[in-house]
């Protein structure tokens, strides 16, 4: 795979807060990636303009233009940024279509999707490989953001101005005209001492690194909780 990976970025505006972002600002995040994904971009605006979704894309899976992201479910009341590889996707592909699902593409992505028509927020458990997503489930109205077990691959995120905005890179997180770029010094004193800051620490004060193992649901009403789902520590 090499350097150049999918990336992912969005933003959710929530509460009671009027809409703070338009197609340019989500365009700017999603180009300031564009290293990341050579194959292909899409992007993504929910009807009241709350919700968007930016891609660049590495097709690895599925080549053809049926792998297109951001993804929607076959009812168009689910939506999907992911990056990296599900690599159990074809066994949760038999599993699902044993249960009346129907596939559109040949990309593991349609299988998260799947997972979590089926299973809810538990679909992360099912999902074996490296990932960070974004879903959003407009009938629900909440945001899902998740990082595989190991943190292979990374997801940032910060709450601004009544916006929660997030990325595969910093960089495209700052593209937000509201994000502050005021710097971490707890972070500088551990970048010092161990060449890296600990999650959820990044060198920005206001943006965080989702922890490996973790996922965190945005409600659209302001309500946020984040959760630790995988544990390294067997049991007994």
């Amino acid at each position: 795979m090499g350097s150049t990976v999918c990336g992912i970025c969005g933003i959710l505006n929530y509460g009671n807060s009027s809409p703070t972002f338009d197609d340019s600002t989500l365009k700017r995040m999603s180009d300031v990636m564009a290293h990341r994904g050579p194959d292909d971009s899409g992007t993504f605006i929910s009807p009241d303009h709350r919700m968007g979704f930016g891609f660049r894309r590495l097709a690895i899976v599925d080549l053809s233009p049926t792998g297109h992201q951001p993804m929607f479910s076959t009812d168009g009341s689910i939506t999907l940024v992911f990056n990296g590889e599900i690599y159990n996707h074809l066994v949760l592909r038999k599993e699902f279509e044993a249960k009346g699902y129907h596939y559109r593409s040949r990309s593991d992505a349609e299988s998260i999707i799947c997972a979590y028509q089926e299973y809810g927020l538990d679909f992360v458990h099912k999902l074996l490989g490296m990932f960070a997503l974004a879903l959003w489930d407009e009938r629900k109205r909440r945001l899902v953001l998740a990082r595989d077990r190991i943190g292979i691959k990374p997801l940032y995120y910060t709450f601004s101005s009544g916006n929660v905005v997030f990325g595969s890179e910093i960089k495209s997180i700052l593209q937000h005209p509201s994000v502050s770029r005021e710097m971490n010094t707890e972070a500088l004193e551990h970048y010092l001492t161990f060449l890296i800051p600990p999650a959820p620490m990044t060198m920005f004060k206001n943006i965080h690194k989702l922890e490996p193992g973790h996922r965190m649901i945005i409600e659209a009403d302001g309500n946020v909780r984040k959760e630790q789902y995988w544990d390294p520590v067997p049991e007994g």
